[in-house]
């Protein structure tokens, strides 16, 4: 995120790059970049002459070279952004003879997503000498968190860690959705103001009460009554709350207390580190180790397999998901 704000402030200020090659897994960054320089570096009326978006799917390499090849008109800069690049990775090292001698007034933008190009090639060096490459790397799910209270920070708004989470276990790890969801918060709730879980509840859908997140504090805290009410909902609401789901953040939540047994020091500090969890939660996951030994949580993550399986149709004769998750909650609450 660093990276990215210094890189926006440099283009701010003028010192532009002619090419500004934009790779990785996370997309995000990528559109951010491209649309910031989409917008500010040509004033409107320069624009129309000097501004092009090309398409990866629609042109070959040649047709970039050829475009950013030409002088700008009436301005000091033209602007090429080639976006969906991706789609060019067969053909994309025929940029490197462009690369090593680019146009010095042509600002070119290459929008490569979920790919990367091989950092051992004379592309990859000829961009890194001449412009810049970004790679924009896909956050784990223990970091989006993090993520979201930093940049509701930056804008003048603060996230309870229940709220973080209830917006990670329902969008997962997709940048542009939860950013997206958050400008909806953000316009109707003004500055400073702290957003809760009934924020989430009553303006993004999720129910603060009935998601995945409560079903695994029910099962942590041996709450039979709450993990069935939470089984009976997911049951009534299966498009909303499928069972993969549930069960790959059970898995996790179990391996995550397999590891907490084996360790020596449960202080709250090294707990958090450990597990990669926000610290407002560490005592759940204490709570939950006293009322799961070591033995019993090495059985339910073979449960958690075994249903696992059979929620994808395997073995199950058609069973229900909502019944499949309901006998599962039955073995792990026994």
């Amino acid at each position: 995120m660093e990276e990215v704000k210094q890189l926006l402030s440099e283009i701010r200020n003028g010192n532009l790059k002619p090419i500004y090659f934009l790779m990785g897994e996370e997309p995000y960054y990528i559109d951010k970049i491209s649309e910031f320089i989409e917008d500010n570096v040509l004033d409107e009326s320069e624009k129309g002459f000097n501004q092009i978006v090309l398409y990866g799917r629609d042109i070959a390499v040649e047709d970039i070279v050829s475009n950013a090849k030409r002088f700008p008109m009436m301005a000091e800069h033209q602007v090429i952004i080639v976006k969906e690049a991706q789609d060019l990775s067969r053909t994309i090292e025929k940029l490197v003879s462009y690369a090593e001698n680019p146009q010095p007034s042509t600002i070119l933008v290459v929008n490569y997503k979920y790919k990367k190009i091989d950092k051992r090639k004379a592309l990859y060096k000829a961009l890194k000498k001449s412009g810049v490459v970004f790679e924009s790397k896909k956050l784990y799910e223990n970091q989006v968190s993090d993520w979201i209270r930093r940049v509701l920070n930056g804008q003048k708004y603060t996230i309870s860690p229940k709220a973080a989470q209830m917006l990670v276990e329902f969008l997962g790890t997709d940048l542009s959705k939860i950013d997206n969801e958050l400008n909806k918060l953000k316009i109707i709730l003004p500055e400073g103001t702290q957003i809760t879980p009934e924020h989430i509840e009553e303006n993004i859908g999720i129910s603060k009460d009935f998601n995945n997140f409560e079903l695994r504090k029910a099962i942590g805290d041996k709450n039979v009554v709450k993990a069935h009410q939470i089984a009976k909902y997911f049951a009534d609401n299966p498009k909303d709350n499928p069972m993969v789901v549930t069960i790959s953040l059970l898995f996790n939540f179990f391996s995550q207390l397999l590891h907490l047994h084996g360790m020596s020091d449960k202080s709250p500090r090294n707990v958090a580190s450990a597990l990669r969890i926000n610290p407002y939660f560490v005592n759940e996951y204490i709570v939950a180790t006293r009322n799961y030994p070591m033995k019993k949580v090495s059985s339910v993550i073979a449960m958690l397999r075994e249903f696992d399986v059979k929620g994808k149709g395997v073995g199950a004769n058609a069973v229900p998901q909502g019944d499949l998750l309901k006998e599962l909650l039955v073995k792990i609450l026994n």
